[in-house]
């Protein structure tokens, strides 16, 4: 999947850039409103455009209504300073699919660009089930088991394993934890996170002798094999 990033903090396009990267995606940056619009004209394979609206050359309205009159159909989701209902409408009125508030958390950045990828894209059926090394969850059931074994875990804990279970030998730092388990940016000296694997362990790897949630000291957490 291509997204095209069209923001001007170099600090933001980073941190959005950064993160849709370590998510499996292609994202390009471009900082001027003129240049982004003259780079959609050429190339149309982008899957969505992440759109800031204060923007040099031309403004996010502009790029996006110019993006519309050539019959670009590509989804845009705006990023925004602008908190009241009637510029998100007006953003809206102009043909963007969604409208995010600035500041946010990446997660929910993520969360809104996977909707409108599975809303614009082809249609695929969603996993009702994940496993890995004899860990086996039921998404619809919201039941876990080990080898067999029915494990009884609360909803922070089954969100957590599930996390796991869909980024299996990837190191998950607890930053990126707490915005995919908790969807909240909480001060990362916390040891919330800490604590919450810690549950999880005990219900997971305690009675067997395979271990499967490992610690990377500095770094975060994996679920791996042994």
């Amino acid at each position: 999947m291509k997204i095209l990033v069209v923001e001007d903090d170099p600090k933001i396009s980073g941190f959005i850039k950064k993160g849709l990267k370590e998510s499996g995606y292609e994202a390009t940056e471009i900082a001027n409103g003129q240049e982004a619009l003259d780079h959609l004209s050429v190339d149309k394979s982008y899957d969505l455009v992440v759109l800031d609206l204060m923007l040099p050359g031309k403004s996010g309205l502009e790029v996006l209504a110019g993006m519309r009159s050539e019959g670009l159909s590509t989804p845009v989701l705006i990023l925004s300073a602008k908190r009241s209902v009637e510029e998100k409408v007006e953003g809206l009125q102009h043909g963007a699919d969604d409208y995010l508030i600035k500041p946010f958390a990446f997660s929910e950045l993520l969360a809104r660009i996977q909707v409108l990828l599975r809303r614009h894209g082809p249609q695929k059926s969603l996993p009702t089930s994940l496993s890995q090394f004899g860990i086996k969850i039921d998404l619809l059931k919201r039941e876990v088991t080990r080898e067999g074994k029915v494990i009884d875990l609360q909803a922070k804990e089954f969100s957590l394993l599930e996390y796991f279970l869909k980024n299996p030998e990837r190191v998950l730092s607890k930053t990126m934890i707490l915005e995919n388990v908790y969807h909240y940016n909480f001060d990362t000296q916390t040891n919330i996170v800490d604590v919450l694997v810690c549950r999880l362990r005990n219900k997971i790897d305690k009675d067997f002798d395979q271990k499967t949630i490992h610690t990377i000291r500095g770094v975060g957490y994996v679920l791996k094999d042994g």
